[in-house]
């Protein structure tokens, strides 16, 4: 009798799961997990997480704005992993990221680092358009960027650089 009653809320849990729009978790991995552990996270929708690559975010585990700009992306229909270290500076030198053109956090998305508050559509754009270079940055932590906005909403303007394989930059956006 026991032995059927699991069988059938097994089956119960599928069918569940199949019916839901959530992401598919295996039964036996949300069974196996103690009570203790945070929910498994939601994924985009099918639609935009398969058009989009996953975004790999190294940040300090304490910066807030850093947080903020995960959850831009997020909302943006991108799936973000994050590493926090308290050591950023040998990730940067590794990507080729310029002294003078760093920020807070450093992200890597399909062949590119993205340094700093550089918003979600301009990472789009430069995936759509895939140029030759290494990357966009926003130097600093400039007001009005995604993550750094203003308590009061007014806009400062600010610019997203393109980074080219020598490590010379352009324009490529002015917000």
């Amino acid at each position: 009798m026991k032995r059927n009653s699991i069988a059938l809320t097994a089956l119960l849990l599928a069918a569940a799961s199949t019916a839901c729009a959530g992401p598919k978790i295996p039964v036996a991995e949300v069974a196996a997990r103690p009570a203790s552990m945070p929910p498994l996270p939601l994924a985009p929708p099918p639609s935009v997480a398969s058009n989009l690559p996953v975004v790999l975010v190294h940040k300090s585990p304490t910066c807030g704005c850093c947080g903020a700009w995960v959850e831009h992306m997020r909302n943006a229909g991108f799936r973000v992993d994050v590493r926090d270290s308290d050591d950023l500076d040998p990730i940067k030198r590794a990507l080729g990221i310029p002294a003078d053109k760093t920020s807070c956090h450093t992200a890597q998305v399909g062949d590119y680092f993205v340094e700093g508050h550089v918003p979600a559509d301009d990472i789009k754009r430069l995936l759509a358009e895939h140029p030759d270079a290494r990357g966009l940055a926003v130097p600093g932590m400039p007001l009005s960027s995604p993550g750094m906005e203003a308590p009061d909403g007014s806009a400062h303007p600010y610019s997203v650089e393109l980074i080219a394989t020598d490590g010379s930059s352009t324009a490529f956006a002015e917000h």
